[in-house]
């Protein structure tokens, strides 16, 4: 069965229609139609500068105008008949525009291909993604804040290779990941750079010879420049693989944090409430409160890293310029937003509903010779070098693990055993407390350095103003 060539806005060279199978194989206005506002919106700009280089009149431009608003209105109230067989979304606003206005809707196409026109609406769409993103991105930092502020003094144990390592501030713990997604801001913020350039007028692959002014356009639209090279231009999806490498880093860290929150939410650990309104019970265990939405969080991370890699395995083969594997591009970046949007918004209402049970992370620190670098350091500010200081803590915690217990255990006389250096000041440099807050280093988890930060964040974020 076969389709009639004649909505096809390119079948002049064609003699018969196009397979039925071919349309269903071929078409993307199944999921490029969410990027109608853009499309739209570029037409408008690109026949305004047709009119302004005399390639358009004012009638026809006003024709323009007026009837591609009426498309978008259309749209908008979902009284839109998206067509396959008119393949994509560029198709069938242009087609319902000529058969709006008539030949002036025809005009529209001049000096620009699908090429260009897809590029700019792809563009146009993540530069608005970016915006969002840094807005959501923002939300999360603040949820982090607000927790480094309410469990400001409260220790827990710090963890390297999943062991006890040393006691830190759960607020420096908070602080950590704000300063992660910080990095995640700052790429999308930078990836946004490169996506605002403008690429109409690039036309198929040579630019055109009709009197244009990409320029006018780029401005119109809010581009900063417009791209440099017509093939280039045609063949370019590195803002695409680039955005969507910056999804997978947030999706990463957000799971690396829900790995935690399950973690930590476990009666094993009892460090943290995820709040009920969060989690979900089991259809056969009637006491089970599941962590669903930090394990949902976790595994959709692969579908994020799964976007990319298809992005960067559609890429990698493809010679200059526009081939039709790009059309390919969209439905992963498409996924990639979606799923890292809501993964980001869940994870900040979630955190705002948290509850550490501190006594029972303090009671952690308690345990594991967590203070075991304290004595190295108090050697080596007695001059003892490091490593035979190193040397003499590790034959200490020996000794403990032999007696079954604690090096704060231990009597004056006993830890002197390993150091005649060591004095009866000893035991505060041993204390949870005295370990956090002798981490003075930019950065470290002292209570004064902790402090610094938390305020310097609320600062930033706008909090408590």
């Amino acid at each position: 069965m076969e389709s009639s060539k004649s909505e096809k806005l390119w079948g002049g060279r064609f003699e018969g229609g196009t397979a039925a199978s071919v349309e269903a194989f071929t078409e993307s206005i199944s999921y490029d139609s969410r990027l109608y506002r853009y499309d739209i919106a570029g037409s408008k700009a690109h026949a305004t500068m047709l009119a302004d280089n005399g390639l358009l009149s004012k009638e026809e431009l006003t024709a323009i105008t007026e009837g591609l608003t009426t498309i978008e209105s259309k749209i908008d109230a979902g009284d839109f008949p998206f067509k396959s067989e008119l393949e994509d979304i560029h198709m069938n606003i242009e087609k319902a525009l000529i058969d709006a206005i008539g030949p002036a809707g025809a005009k529209l196409h001049s000096a620009r291909s699908r090429n260009d026109q897809i590029a700019l609406d792809f563009r146009m769409y993540l530069r608005d993604q970016c915006d969002i993103f840094v807005v959501l991105l923002d939300d999360l930092r603040r949820a982090f804040v607000s927790l480094a502020r309410k469990y400001m003094g409260n220790v827990m144990p710090g963890y390297t290779h999943m062991q006890r390592a040393q006691p830190v501030l759960i607020s420096h713990h908070m602080m950590a990941y704000f300063e992660m997604f910080g990095r995640d801001r700052e790429r999308i913020i930078d990836c946004r750079k490169r996506i605002n350039i403008s690429p109409l007028g690039a036309a198929a692959m040579a630019g055109t010879g009709l009197p244009i002014d990409r320029e006018m356009v780029a401005e119109l639209l809010g581009f900063d420049k417009v791209t440099a090279n017509s093939m280039d231009t045609s063949g370019d999806r590195d803002f695409a693989i680039e955005f969507t490498s910056c999804c997978t880093m947030i999706q990463l860290h957000l799971s690396r944090l829900s790995e935690e929150l399950v973690l930590w939410s476990s009666q094993e650990f009892s460090f943290v409430q995820i709040a009920d309104k969060f989690c979900t019970g089991s259809s056969i265990m009637p006491q089970k409160k599941n962590p669903d939405i930090p394990e949902l969080i976790r595994g959709k991370s692969g579908r994020v890293v799964g976007s990319l890699m298809s992005l960067i395995t559609l890429m990698k083969g493809l010679p200059m310029t526009y081939n039709r594997d790009m059309q390919e591009d969209k439905e992963p970046v498409f996924d990639a937003v979606d799923t890292v949007s809501a993964s980001m918004a869940i994870m900040a209402e979630m955190l705002g509903n948290l509850d550490f049970n501190t006594e029972r992370m303090a009671e952690c620190t308690q345990t594991g010779f967590m203070t075991a670098t304290d004595l190295a350091d108090y050697l080596v500010l007695h001059n003892v070098p490091f490593r035979e200081a190193h040397g003499i803590v590790g034959r200490a915690v020996a000794t403990c693990i032999e007696k079954g217990c604690e090096l704060t255990d231990l009597t004056l006389a006993e830890i002197k055993e390993f150091s005649p250096i060591i004095d009866k000041d000893i035991f505060e440099v041993l204390s949870v407390e005295g370990s956090v807050n002798s981490r003075i280093s930019t950065g470290g988890t002292s209570t004064q350095r902790v402090e610094e930060a938390v305020s310097a964040a609320e600062k930033q974020m706008g909090i408590g103003e």
